[in-house]
């Protein structure tokens, strides 16, 4: 069992420390709910856009992609590359669009433009897709301590839960922005550490990590084939464009920034900053990813405790060292890639060192957590609470509301976490989840942007069809004998794509049908 030195320690709990007294500082101003959700609208564009960056920039990239790239290739990097064309689309319309609806929730005007059935259905969605990044962060996060530290992935979970909870329920939006400025920051400068302390351990450097990548093509980006059936270049890029296209355009943790702001334009400013950190960012942990299979590539016996470590996570607690061993022989890297990255660390990387990273580690999760706490409880308290059980609450209740439900969100993100302890790719865990729960509602958002003649009943009817298309997508790979030539043809990642498009062209059709009947009736 690993333990860290007490250096490292003192490190790591003087962060928490700091992140927990930012919680506490701005806990003084969060007097009514304006300050709370949308820090009565004072945040400069470049801390917003720091802010967002740092939402993206979670656990899943900090230690997802360089497992991924370690495992496989860069075909994930396509995702980062369809980010400017998703960014573009959002500062030209949807910026535009909710800081003149001047509602803090996102799914506010889905009720005024198709009822309330519209708005239900899009705050189910994103609290479904908030629980399962939230899962997936603290997941990530306590795998990398784990192999640092030793200690149990749930007790890291819940320890690192309850300091997340503290500092976000006391500060409000405002802690959340300003946190995440100071955590960007951090797991920026970490990893740019990590990859300077691998390339020193390769003898001829970066030249030869690029030598063996290249040897076993590891830098492909993927097939250029227009295969929807596997995940080549294009499906990887029709995920990443309507992934981005959601996040930017129906995700209340973004939408919610964009009311911090002082301006539209700043607000727009801000999505371009994220764009243009966060994709060179997202280089760098493929490069990092990249380096480790070049480092163990050249020391393969230094990965035997890594697949020890792997095995022994897939065997019961009392499996003997020879069912371990066995296990080991058969993995693959794809099993045990998420652990290259902390057992470099703890091995490679000098005390001190090893604190100043696992903070940074730290910071790439808890400043997505925080957001997605802090969204969630507004939607619930917005949407939910407000709109069906207390329409006329007052501003004491409503921000008792808002802490409350901060601690119960927190609490569930932690428990889904908890529930995610042996899945076997953090990153592919992540993708299916969030692709299942927003597959419908970027179709009904843009539907309801797009076009103007569509009513209530042509927008439900294009849901249910587009809801049935996704479920279909999504578990049809479980039919077989008879029924195997009902599954879906293409790769789990298109079910986003084809979701929306589902809703979207229906909501057409059908719309385009109820006029041309209308047409024949009067004639």
């Amino acid at each position: 069992m690993n333990r860290l030195p007490i250096v490292d320690i003192i490190i790591i709990l003087a962060y928490l420390a700091a992140m927990v007294g930012i919680g506490f500082y701005f806990s003084k101003r969060n007097k009514n709910t304006d300050q709370f959700t949308r820090a009565s609208g004072k945040i400069p564009g470049w801390a917003i856009g720091l802010s967002i960056y740092a939402t993206f920039l979670s656990s899943n990239t900090f230690l997802g992609v360089p497992g991924t790239a370690f495992g496989g290739n860069w075909n994930a990097f396509v995702f980062s590359i369809s980010m400017p064309l998703a960014a573009w689309v959002a500062s030209k319309y949807f910026v535009p669009f909710y800081r003149s609806t001047g509602e803090i929730s996102a799914y506010t005007h889905l009720e005024k433009r198709f009822g309330p059935w519209a708005r239900t259905y899009a705050v189910v969605c994103f609290l479904l897709t908030q629980f399962a990044r939230m899962g997936t962060i603290f997941f990530g996060m306590a795998l990398s301590l784990q192999a640092l530290a030793g200690f149990s992935m749930s007790s890291i979970m819940i320890v690192m839960g309850i300091c997340i909870i503290v500092y976000t329920v006391l500060g409000g939006m405002e802690a959340v922005v300003w946190t995440e400025v100071v955590q960007g920051v951090i797991k920026t400068l970490g990893a740019l550490l990590i990859l300077f302390l691998v390339i020193k351990e390769i003898p001829g450097g970066f030249s030869k990590v690029w030598e063996i990548a290249a040897t076993d093509n590891k830098l492909s980006l993927g097939s250029l084939s227009p295969n929807l059936t596997e995940s080549t270049f294009w499906v990887i890029l029709f995920y990443g464009f309507f992934i981005n296209l959601n996040n930017f355009g129906m995700d209340q943790n973004y939408i919610q920034r964009y009311h911090t702001a002082k301006s539209a334009r700043q607000a727009s400013r801000s999505v371009w900053l994220c764009v243009a950190m966060y994709v060179p960012a997202s280089l760098l942990f493929f490069i990092i990813g990249t380096s480790l299979y070049a480092y163990y590539n050249l020391h393969p016996d230094l990965l035997e405790p890594v697949k020890m470590l792997a095995a022994s996570d897939k065997l019961p607690a009392v499996a003997s060292v020879n069912e371990i061993d066995k296990v080991a022989a058969s993995l693959q890297p794809t099993d045990y890639a998420d652990k290259v990255l902390p057992n470099f660390m703890v091995t490679k990387i000098p005390t001190g060192l090893v604190g100043l990273i696992v903070s940074a580690l730290l910071s790439a999760a808890m400043s997505t957590i925080s957001s997605n706490m802090n969204a969630s409880a507004t939607v619930f308290t917005m949407d939910i609470y407000k709109r069906y059980f207390r329409p006329g609450i007052g501003e004491k209740q409503q921000m008792n509301v808002l802490r409350t439900a901060t601690v119960v969100f927190g609490l569930i993100g932690l428990g889904t976490g908890l529930a995610m302890i042996g899945a076997k790719s953090l990153l592919k865990t992540w993708w299916e989840l969030s692709g299942i729960f927003a597959g419908g509602m970027l179709g009904l958002f843009l539907l309801g942007l797009i076009s103007r003649q569509t009513k209530n009943t042509e927008a439900l009817t294009a849901t249910i069809i587009g809801v049935i298309v996704i479920l279909w997508m999504t578990f049809s790979d479980r039919l077989n004998g008879n029924y195997a030539f009902l599954k879906s043809p293409m790769h789990k990642n298109m079910i986003i794509v084809v979701g929306t498009l589902t809703i979207f062209l229906a909501g057409i059709l059908l719309t385009k049908l109820r006029a041309k009947k209308r047409v024949l009736v009067v004639g």
